[in-house]
């Protein structure tokens, strides 16, 4: 791409070619764009200087485009119709949309929402490109920079002015063991808690969490050794083979198939807590019509997911 040529170039032009060529006459190509017949001249004569080509022949019937021009037809129409999309935001459709938007989210998070998110993308956004990312550290800067689109993430008690945050739910924490854990039959307490390994799931930004989230803080570290991962279901996998245990957000005991052969025990009460989580997006993305529709898709989901658990029981 010549970008000193197209500098140079009126793109007005360019819908006085498409008019001519409709019209095929100078007089009335003048008075469809509202302007005189002798400026409508004289913009032919910039079109031919532009493109190298007389692109009209005078006839008895008007003016005849020659093979160049007609040559121009269809790239011509296409071209105005993306400089036509590109200006007219109002007209964004889920449907034709095309594009790709990048969102961060624990493998944790979007083990419950992702299935049912993208039922509702499938059917009402089916071009749509959803990318997702299970780690992605200093996800702020990210947003900024244009890097990612949206994040999920455990709410942190402070947001610079520049990000849109939204609370989206919260969740009590469990400590998930194989059935036949030691710690089933008995009565938990913080110090028998520690004496066992524990797989920790991967926290994006950890040391930037503060205040209530005591979760990113490692208040649950094992005296035993710890693994971490950033896939669930590995960790499952580890706990039925392991007498590891993990700590992580109770709704997961919901999913029966993947938490098959593992229970859900009470956290003692003095590390008894629910962790907020929030969707966050930068204010550059305020006026983009397809950051604002997936916004309010991804937050409905959630009120979905929250209704149908309160219905079930």
């Amino acid at each position: 791409m010549n970008l000193n040529r197209l500098a140079r170039i009126d793109l007005n032009l360019l819908v006085s070619l498409d008019v001519l060529l409709e019209e095929g006459s100078v007089s009335r190509a003048a008075e469809r764009l509202s302007i005189t017949q002798p400026a409508m001249s004289k913009t032919l004569g910039r079109l031919r200087e532009t493109f190298d080509d007389p692109l009209f022949v005078r006839s008895k019937r008007g003016i005849q485009p020659t093979p160049r021009a007609l040559s121009l037809i269809a790239d011509l129409k296409s071209v105005l119709t993306q400089i036509d999309g590109l200006l007219d935001a109002g007209d964004f459709s889920p449907e034709a949309y095309r594009g790709e938007i990048t969102l961060a989210i624990s493998e944790y998070v979007g083990f419950t929402l992702l299935p049912p998110l993208s039922a509702r993308l499938q059917s009402s956004a089916p071009r749509l490109r959803l990318r997702t990312i299970t780690r992605a550290e200093r996800q702020l800067d990210q947003l900024a920079r244009g890097e990612l689109d949206f994040a999920i993430q455990i709410h942190r008690e402070e947001y610079p002015p520049e990000y849109n945050v939204t609370p989206l739910a919260a969740s009590p924490l469990a400590i998930f063991v194989r059935q036949e854990h030691p710690l089933v039959e008995q009565t938990l307490t913080s110090d028998l808690v520690r004496q066992y390994p524990q797989v920790a799931l991967y926290i994006a930004d950890r040391e930037e969490l503060i205040g209530g989230q005591v979760l990113a803080r490692g208040l649950f570290e094992s005296d035993r050794g710890t693994l971490e991962t950033s896939h669930l279901l590995t960790a499952f996998e580890v706990l039925r083979e392991t007498d590891y245990l993990l700590i992580c957000p109770a709704y997961l005991a919901r999913n029966e198939g993947a938490t098959r052969n593992i229970v859900a025990l009470t956290l003692p009460l003095d590390l008894t807590f629910s962790v907020q989580y929030s969707l966050i997006a930068h204010k550059r993305t305020d006026h983009s019509p397809v950051h604002q529709w997936l916004w309010h898709e991804i937050i409905e989901t959630v009120h979905s997911l929250r209704f149908r658990t309160v219905h079930r029981g």
